[in-house]
């Protein structure tokens, strides 16, 4: 058989990471502790002396451990709830729980800020019915903010990895422990719950990952007091201009977040357990009686305030103005209306954030196209080290690669510190392994007796390629596409530092929205964060409607 030999081209995957990730990377480990050519551990020794970033490394992690924990506990009923049971619905809520995962920060904290906050629909409608002068609920700028967005962000992680994991175990095994006189706590603690021990893991490293390095949720929800290691990175490369110091906190960062990931992927490895998995229209039933009615609508109840109720309230709130309910706000994003030469309107920040993900589409998919073909490739023994390469953006915080464009591409042959290119080559490196996954286990599923009977016919390798395997790729291109679009437009911790100012994206200036006083400022900053909502939500339900036969790692 004829194979169609893609030769060099296929590792041009590698030379983008190399150029792009790592000797950014290299750049950060370089000027961290050689600023000026010479071995200097004064920023190193800097983070040991001084308390206060013992401190921010001490706030980040608490905080991502009481949010890891908080987001297990939670999300487990929901998880149990879509394991377990059948319902109409089912597939639109498990598709809407998803949405928060991609929205972008900006968004999220406007969610809150429209559910939770001084002029929230809560504390509105407390005031109203306990006929209060000032809000009760005081959580703006607080560590309970933080942590509320931290489980609405994650819970989904819990319903998708746990309740997925949950949904394929055997209910035979609880049966059997009931026969024996087990009560149902104790099936479950002794039966249910070592077996979903892996998985529950595995989730919570992966929620304590996104949690430790989370970025937007802490800069506009917590304010001045509160800085994880991810704001700290930002506000000294930014803010102070300490490149160096910066540099030396992105060098922290990224070997606790390197070592989080090793023990992600350890954690993956164990879920490969010997289990007598049963399809899931086996394990699920129908709801019968009213207990389990009981059950399932606590779960949904829950389900519902935890990932929904932010999101209605931010588009109930963008269209709450003094006058009553109107469109104004909307309306007003197509207005300069402080004539300022400076100002860039949500309108033109929407199309930048729509040109960056066409060309982040663009990127992601031949780059994740080639390397799925690489990984695929039988009896390639480097396999084994490639793949865990091209997931290591996914461990990588977004503003040290950020940072890291700043510090290696400023000069000759690669001087881009003033191109906007900038921004969709971030946005890639976020994206790619998210495009790869998509696509790897379709490729390595196909069955290769296809393209060997078509290639007895006489097919060329490319309309081998065009006619076998382009239509079963289809599906997961689409969901690649969708995932490379929707993570363009929500990526704003590379884009804080990287964007030239004349061409800011719309998370960008949702920000300044926010950051500015007035209840227009604010009533826009609503109405931008739900325009870019629905298109991520749109983006993601059409994901939900093309997934490949359920496979796909995310």
């Amino acid at each position: 058989m004829r194979k169609w030999n893609l030769g060099w081209v296929s590792w041009t995957p590698l030379a983008f990471l190399a150029v792009f990730f790592f000797y950014p990377l290299f750049e950060i480990l370089r000027l961290s502790l050689a600023p000026e050519g010479k071995l200097d551990l004064a920023p190193l020794a800097a983070l040991v002396q001084q308390p206060y970033y013992g401190r921010v490394l001490w706030f980040t992690t608490w905080q991502a451990v009481i949010s890891t924990l908080l987001t297990l506990a939670l999300g487990l009923p929901a998880a149990y709830v879509f394991a377990r049971y059948t319902f109409p619905g089912k597939t639109l809520l498990r598709a809407l729980s998803t949405i928060p995962f991609v929205m972008p920060t900006v968004v999220v904290a406007a969610a809150f800020s429209a559910l939770l906050g001084p002029n929230g629909a809560v504390n509105r409608w407390l005031m109203q019915a306990l006929h209060l002068g000032q809000p009760p609920l005081q959580l703006q700028q607080t560590i309970w903010m933080i942590l509320l967005a931290h489980v609405f962000y994650n819970a989904t992680i819990v319903l998708r990895m746990v309740g997925g994991f949950w949904a394929n175990l055997d209910p035979r095994l609880e049966q059997a422990a009931a026969v024996l006189g087990a009560s149902r706590w104790r099936a479950f603690r002794e039966i249910t719950l070592p077996l979903l021990l892996p998985s529950l893991t595995a989730a919570g490293l992966l929620i304590f990952l996104f949690c430790f390095t989370s970025f937007g949720v802490i800069l506009i929800l917590g304010g001045p007091r509160f800085a994880t290691l991810e704001v700290e990175i930002y506000r000294q490369a930014v803010n102070l201009f300490r490149l160096p110091m910066a540099a030396a906190l992105a060098l922290v960062q990224m070997v606790l977040t390197f070592a989080i990931m090793a023990l992600y992927t350890r954690m993956q490895a164990r879920n490969v357990v010997v289990l007598n998995f049963k399809p899931q229209q086996a394990t699920q039933r129908r709801i019968r009686g009213w207990r389990q009615f009981a059950v399932v609508g606590s779960g949904i109840t829950l389900l519902f305030w935890l990932l929904l109720a932010p999101l209605a309230a931010l588009i109930v709130r963008s269209v709450s103005t003094p006058g009553g309910v109107s469109l104004a706000y909307y309306q007003a994003l197509f207005i300069n209306q402080r004539q300022s030469i400076l100002f860039v309107p949500p309108v033109a920040a929407m199309r930048n954030s729509l040109i960056f993900a066409l060309l982040t589409l663009a990127l992601a998919l031949i780059l994740g196209v080639l390397s799925a073909y690489l990984l695929a490739r039988p009896r390639l023994r480097v396999s084994a080290w490639l793949d865990p390469i091209f997931m290591l953006p996914l461990g990588a915080s977004a503003v040290t690669l950020g940072l890291g464009f700043l510090v290696a591409l400023d000069a000759p042959p690669l001087n881009l510190r003033a191109s906007p290119l900038l921004v969709p080559l971030a946005h890639t490196l976020v994206a790619l392994p998210f495009v790869i996954r998509s696509l790897l286990p379709v490729l390595r599923g196909l069955n290769p007796h296809l393209r060997e009977a078509a290639a007895v016919q006489g097919a060329s390798p490319r309309r081998v390629w065009r006619e076998v395997d382009l239509p079963m790729l289809a599906p997961a291109l689409i969901v690649g596409a969708v995932f490379a679009v929707t993570v363009s437009l929500g990526e704003f911790g590379a884009t804080a530092l990287i964007a030239r100012p004349e061409t800011p994206t719309l998370p960008l200036v949702i920000y300044r929205f926010l950051g500015q006083p007035g209840a227009q400022n604010y009533g826009q900053a609503l109405a931008a964060s739900t325009l870019l909502m629905l298109v991520c939500a749109a983006g993601f339900i059409l994901l939900e409607r093309v997934r490949y036969e359920e496979v796909g790692e995310f």
